[in-house]
């Protein structure tokens, strides 16, 4: 199966954020997209980062941004990571329901036990969500995970499907891989996908690991999916991969397929397929959406002094 989206059309994506200062280790991306139709408008969950070190360092703060244009974008909501008093913030997705109203689902570092989490806000406006009001919506330990994280979301016939990056324990796994309370960046798991789903945005049933790294290729460490478009009877899948916990920040794009939503077929065994010419080649988080016969695509890329850009393009695929 091909794909009419090249590599080079995400170098001319409009930057939508900038990180906050240029060189390694700061981001502006993890990007979360939805389009309000009745709005017209473009909703953007997105996270910046700073190096450890520099406060507020690693995942500090998550910010959600609104436009009707795509070319001006006005910051409306922002979270610091002391309002979940954890370690990091990670990817999180925004949604609004068919009932007006709107959801966050959020993914951070869970104080109780360093492992990652997965929660939910509501509000009738977004401006208006609650960190202190949030719900569980998965933890790690009671699904036999290490760690469960960065949902996205992809309606299909009436039924939502998350998939959401999960940590899954190996021969190294122990309690002290929590510590540095970021098991992805230990060595001590396999980053895999997983899936969830719902009929109303609240309930959520686990459905289990649906793509995980096999092998000793470039994505046998981590396939995390990033988002899910239908193409003719098939869906396609963009996904992170990367071949060990040393490239877990800096991963890039591979492909794969599937008729049913739980069983994918990676399209790119030999090499990622989307790459950045820049650094360390990253180019992660793609997040795709469908919208009146054109692919908006939102998407993390590093630049050539090895910071990241949020960026967007649209294409047909």
């Amino acid at each position: 199966m091909e794909l009419s989206l090249t590599a080079d059309q995400f170098l001319s994506g409009t930057i939508v954020r900038e990180p906050v200062a240029p060189g390694n280790g700061y981001w502006a991306g993890a990007p979360g997209a939805f389009y309000a139709a009745d709005e017209k408008a473009w909703y953007v969950s997105y996270r910046l980062r700073r190096p450890r070190g520099v406060e507020p360092d690693r995942g500090g703060e998550a910010r959600i941004a609104r436009s009707t244009d795509l070319k001006t974008w006005e910051d409306i909501w922002t979270v610091r990571k002391d309002k979940y008093n954890s370690a990091s913030i990670e990817r999180s997705a925004i949604r609004k329901g068919a009932d007006g109203t709107w959801r966050y689902y959020t993914s951070y570092v869970d104080p109780t036990d360093g492992r990652w989490c997965t929660d939910m806000m509501s509000a009738r406006d977004p401006r208006k969500f609650d960190p202190a009001k949030r719900k569980s919506i998965f933890k790690a330990q009671p699904l036999g995970l290490e760690g469960v994280k960065d949902p996205v979301i992809f309606e299909h016939a009436g039924t939502f499907n998350m998939f959401l990056s999960i940590a899954l324990p190996t021969t190294k796994t122990s309690d002290k891989s929590h510590s540095t309370l970021d098991i992805y960046n230990t060595g001590e798991c396999v980053s895999a996908t997983g899936l969830a789903t719902s009929t109303d945005l609240d309930n959520w049933k686990w459905e289990g690991v649906v793509l995980k790294p096999e092998g000793n290729g470039w994505d046998c460490y981590c396939r995390r999916i990033n988002s899910v478009v239908s193409s003719g009877r098939q869906f396609i899948a963009f996904y992170d991969g990367s071949a060990g916990h040393h490239e877990n920040y800096e991963e890039k794009t591979g492909i794969a397929v599937s008729s049913d939503l739980k069983n994918w077929k990676v399209q790119t065994p030999e090499g990622p397929r989307y790459t950045s010419p820049h650094a360390s080649r990253s180019l992660r988080y793609i997040d795709a959406h469908q919208v009146g016969g054109t692919t908006h695509i939102f998407y993390e890329m590093v630049r050539a002094d090895a910071a990241h850009d949020l960026r967007h393009l649209t294409t047909n695929i």
